[in-house]
């Protein structure tokens, strides 16, 4: 989704209709409280939306605040780039409007504070967002030095932008050797930033749990099996002896690593 030519370029969200596309609901220049910690006691966000001018479907919820018509339903959520194209977007439920005031960011913009639910939308992301919005998310091992709930940010923007960062490039073919600086790689989150990197660069998405690794070794996601993985500094993994469950009891995560692995045509050499 390409956005850019119903905006002036400053806008870094969109929204539009979960059911149809075309209804356009609008831009914001920003979103607080998208990537905040959900209260588990409300069961929805409460999103600050700056800069709005609600078109589509929003339009009737805004003018309905306090009523049951003030609901615009689901939607989706787009997360833009500079240029006004979707790097990621989140689906979110049951969007109401609580509250409308006129915007600072111009004449005619309001300031809308909505409740949504949106469960994927991981604390902490927008700050990662922002590095890929401003072509900073440009080198290597740049989520080192993350705290662990940050680099689990990390990877879920890696993978709601998978699709936007490697810009319709064909996977790499079978037989490539990849080299995974095992020197960062403390736990299994870690695990995942360092794999999405040595295949598809910095920012880079392959997998965020063992089922997501799985499916993307089945191909469309960088990288074609067989190819080789030359695992450097395997020896700081010692976390991968850390035994989890499986379908008949449990068995060591260093195990159930090679096993995907090894199913799916992928040599690990540990070096």
């Amino acid at each position: 989704m390409r956005t850019s030519d119903r905006g002036d370029g400053g806008q870094k969200y969109a929204l539009t209709s979960d059911e149809d596309g075309t209804d356009f609901w609008g831009f914001a220049y920003d979103a607080e409280g998208l990537f905040t910690p959900l209260d588990e006691e409300e069961g929805a966000r409460r999103v600050h939306l700056t800069g709005c001018s609600p078109q589509g479907g929003l339009t009737e919820a805004v003018d309905h605040v306090g009523s049951c018509r003030a609901m615009a339903g689901n939607a989706w959520f787009h997360v833009l780039d500079a240029e006004g194209a979707t790097m990621g977007s989140y689906l979110v439920g049951e969007l109401t409007v609580v509250d409308v005031r006129s915007s600072t960011r111009g004449a005619g913009l309001v300031d809308l504070t909505v409740t949504l639910g949106c469960e994927l939308a991981v604390p902490g992301s927008d700050r990662v967002w922002d590095l890929m919005r401003t072509g900073r998310l440009n080198r290597a091992g740049m989520w080192h030095d993350l705290a662990p709930d940050e680099k689990h940010a990390w990877l879920s923007v890696a993978l709601w932008s998978d699709e936007y960062h490697r810009q319709g490039k064909a996977d790499a073919p079978p037989g490539q050797v990849f080299t995974l600086d095992g020197r960062h790689i403390l736990d299994l989150d870690s695990f995942f930033c360092a794999l999405g990197e040595a295949i598809n660069g910095p920012g880079g998405y392959f997998g965020w749990n063992l089922d997501a690794l799985d499916d993307c070794l089945a191909g469309r996601r960088g990288a074609t099996p067989p190819f080789t993985l030359r695992w450097e500094s395997s020896a700081e993994a010692r976390w991968l002896a850390e035994r989890l469950p499986t379908g008949d009891g449990e068995a060591a995560l260093f195990d159930q690593l090679l096993e995907i692995f090894e199913r799916r045509g992928v040599s690990v050499i540990m070096r």
